[in-house]
């Protein structure tokens, strides 16, 4: 299998060292060392698969062979096999909970991600789904991957991505015109300048100080419209904040470029995967 980022390898370290630094007492007590073992991964409800690599990389750690049939985004049925391993019976169930974690978690982000884009989708609009640095701490990278997997794009990786100006730099600057002036003159030329505003007085000033893009943050949709009105294309806008399922249809009716929605990475349900074992003949 591909090497994984150094990222998740550490990743990796840190989740069976918290699960194994004392071994594992119950299988050493019940299974020979010897014993062959095989085991299913099945879909215990309609989800979209995420997170086959590094739930591989953990079982091949600790000395057991694991593959999906199923890529990242792949959409699969309440029931369907995803993907099998096998080796040692003690290893099988040693990484059994550790890979779930990935792959459950993972497979959540991009099952909650294709919801929202297929709601965007049929609203058909052109609305582009970002996500959020609002991630699980150490578990960014593989969460905007299966927010990739899961139809969506991503927004800033890490701080030092782009320029955008939150509340906070607003009020710390004195206002929205002047905190882009400043971002202007003295950011990195090579990054687009965003800036979050909270009514059409704020978009009409960021438009005025050169903004890229703006964020519209909190708006009502009759707000966001109006909002599009005024831009006529000057600017890109994405709306944030209060963002659910039930909304992103009339949210990209408004004509806006894009939704960020926080909650695909910090509020998205683990799928229900469940992984089923039996001993293989020697």
């Amino acid at each position: 299998m591909p090497e994984l980022p150094r990222a998740v390898e550490r990743l990796i370290d840190l989740a069976l060292e918290e699960d194994l630094s004392l071994g594992d007492a119950t299988s050493e007590a019940t299974i020979p060392a010897g014993l062959p073992g095989r085991g299913r991964f099945l879909a215990k409800d309609a989800l979209v698969v995420a997170g086959t690599a590094v739930a591989s990389r953990v079982f091949e750690r600790l000395g057991a062979s694991c593959r999906f049939d199923r890529e990242p985004g792949a959409r699969v049925s309440h029931g369907a096999l995803i993907g099998a391993a096998q080796g040692p019976m003690r290893a099988l169930l040693a990484a059994e909970r550790t890979a779930l974690n990935f792959l459950q978690r993972l497979s959540g982000v991009a099952t909650a991600t294709r919801a929202a884009v297929d709601a965007l989708e049929a609203a058909g609009g052109r609305t582009r789904l970002l996500d959020t640095r609002k991630t699980t701490p150490g578990w960014r990278r593989l969460e905007k991957e299966a927010v990739r997997a899961g139809g969506g794009s991503n927004h800033r990786f890490s701080l030092g991505d782009g320029i955008l100006v939150k509340d906070n730099h607003v009020a710390a600057c004195g206002g929205v015109g002047e905190a882009v002036r400043r971002a202007r003159a003295r950011g990195n030329a090579m990054l687009r300048v965003e800036v979050e505003v909270v009514d059409l007085a704020g978009l009409d000033e960021a438009i005025a100080a050169g903004a890229d893009i703006v964020l519209l943050d909190n708006m009502d949709d009759a707000s966001m419209a109006e909002a599009v009105r005024r831009a006529a294309g000057r600017v890109l806008l994405e709306a944030s904040g209060n963002m659910t399922l039930e909304r992103l249809s009339r949210v990209a009716a408004t004509g806006v470029d894009f939704v960020s929605m926080g909650a695909l990475t910090h509020s998205a349900r683990a799928a229900d995967i469940s992984f089923e074992v039996e001993a293989a003949s020697p």
